[in-house]
């Protein structure tokens, strides 16, 4: 839904990199790097949305994160489904596996393809490092089933 024309990764890359460095959902603050609302993308409403960076309450950012899939208890406190609930239901417990943001239909496919073709990588190293430790057992759980 972002707009034609996206922001340029170059532009922003460093803050980029530092809100992905950050053991915290990224999706809220790499909407708001994107371009906004598309115009084309609205119903038939007199108000002028476009370039607008709100949340959009899909929900898809709860859905894709894998802290809430593997401890869906957290869900239970809020009915929510913002980026904003998935700060707050997640917090500093963030994988940084950037799932959130790759899910958010107002992130810029231009920052998405950035994630995946830069940091991606970096990403599965840290979770196949995790795999075997004693307190990821969810990690190990996926490992099996897909030997399996």
């Amino acid at each position: 839904m972002p707009l034609y024309i996206q922001r340029d990764v170059n532009e922003v890359e460093a803050v980029l990199n530092e809100i992905l460095n950050t053991h915290s959902p990224p999706v809220a603050r790499c909407r708001l790097l994107s371009s906004g609302f598309n115009p084309g993308h609205t119903l038939n409403i007199t108000e002028d949305i476009g370039g607008h960076k709100e949340c959009l309450a899909c929900g898809n950012c709860i859905d894709a994160c894998p802290i809430l899939a593997r401890e869906p208890s957290r869900r239970e406190r809020t009915e929510q489904r913002t980026s904003m609930a998935l700060e707050t239901l997640v917090g500093e417990d963030c994988d940084r596996c950037q799932a959130c943001a790759l899910a958010c239909p107002q992130v810029d496919t231009t920052i998405k393809q950035y994630i995946v073709n830069r940091r991606i990588v970096e990403v599965m190293s840290r979770l196949d490092a995790r795999i075997g430790d004693d307190r990821d057992l969810d990690l190990d759980l996926f490992v099996e089933e897909a030997i399996a």
